[in-house]
């Protein structure tokens, strides 16, 4: 029984760590508020791409090294391309460690709205 009691309690403390416990970057995922599926997201210039976000569902979160409240995306959606093209970052400051997400939808003129969130 003792041994039943150290395991149970060993589980316990595992698994009360927070998501946010050792992050050490910046997070962001993609939700997407469009009525289309996203087959691609590239968000700046990250390596990683966003793939098959179907409408009304989230990526993953990835890590990068710098990002702000805004930044150019592109979006591919079968044959369309939806390109979001910030003009600078002027006044801008990176965004500090932490989870955060970009909701991304597409006008009917085929523009790209970003709405932050701090995710918590």
């Amino acid at each position: 029984m003792k041994r039943y009691f150290i395991l149970v309690l060993a589980f316990m403390i595992i698994g009360c760590t927070d998501r946010d416990d050792d992050v050490d970057a910046v997070n962001i995922r993609i939700k997407n508020a469009s009525n289309i599926t996203f087959d691609e997201v590239q968000v700046a210039d990250a390596e990683e791409i966003h793939e098959n976000i179907p409408s009304g569902d989230y990526s993953e979160y990835f890590q990068y090294e710098t990002a702000y409240q805004y930044a150019f995306i592109q979006i591919k959606s079968g044959e369309d391309t939806f390109t979001l093209q910030p003009i600078d970052f002027v006044g801008e400051t990176p965004l500090p460690i932490g989870f955060y997400t970009y909701e991304l939808n597409i006008t009917e003129e085929g523009n790209v709205n970003l709405e932050f969130l701090i995710d918590y």
